[in-house]
């Protein structure tokens, strides 16, 4: 796994096309600073059929018969690379998306990075990851395919975090924190140092994790407190 600045000379070369499965907010959002990079937008993808274009002047198709038709219509997929807009506790979804787009020959970009966003040089971010505006990503941390780490979210020093994680505005991530596969963690959370994350976990916006949590579970509170059983993302 390799840490990719959007538009640095370490990432995808400025030529890159990028599309985007997903037509709400965090579209908009990718799109906005991927485009000030170079990367032009050139499809976006959902499988909502009552979306609308996120993205002015760039079309949307929808499903995976949308992708098939768009498909047949390129050439060269070489320099297209593509990113999941799909957020919140749906980080299998994200990840089946993303495997979709590989199996079609579009492989992830490496990472998108904001441009106000801090990630460690020996930071290692998987394929497909995302890391927004003001949000850091400190020495020695490790995320998997397919995260996000939304705007001023932190993950502190030999952070671990699984696939498919998402960590929504502003939550904050104390050193070595590891997260498993799958898991949210809402708005404005903390999660103290060496806690241990279970897979396909959400931990409630502004929740104080101060113990371990398990699997599969939804915990929110201060301090948190396991509530009810959560089903896989």
């Amino acid at each position: 796994m390799t840490a990719a600045r959007t538009g640095s000379d370490n990432c995808s070369p400025r030529e890159t096309s990028i599309v985007i499965w997903g037509a709400r907010g965090h579209a908009m959002v990718l799109g906005e600073f991927l485009t000030r990079f170079g990367h032009p937008i050139v499809a976006t993808f959902d499988n909502d059929t009552q979306a609308v274009p996120p993205l002015p002047g760039v079309p949307l198709h929808y499903g995976q018969a949308g992708l098939e038709d768009w498909l047949r219509s390129q050439s060269d997929l070489q320099q297209i690379r593509g990113l999941v807009a799909v957020g919140g506790d749906r980080g299998g979804l994200r990840l089946q998306i993303q495997q979709l787009l590989m199996d079609s020959g579009i492989a992830p970009l490496p990472a998108a990075i904001h441009d106000t966003a801090f990630v460690a040089a020996d930071a290692k971010l998987g394929p497909g990851s995302q890391v927004l505006a003001l949000a850091a990503v400190c020495t020695r941390a490790q995320l998997g395919a397919a995260c996000i780490i939304n705007t001023r979210a932190s993950v502190d020093h030999e952070g671990q975090l699984g696939d498919g994680v998402h960590l929504a505005p502003g939550a904050t991530l104390a050193g070595c924190v590891t997260v498993g596969n799958r898991t949210m963690i809402g708005a404005g959370a903390i999660v103290l140092p060496r806690i241990r994350i279970g897979h396909d976990t959400v931990v409630g916006a502004g929740a104080v994790v101060t113990r371990d949590l398990p699997d599969g579970v939804v915990a929110y509170g201060n301090p948190a407190r396991v509530v009810r059983a959560n089903g896989p993302g």
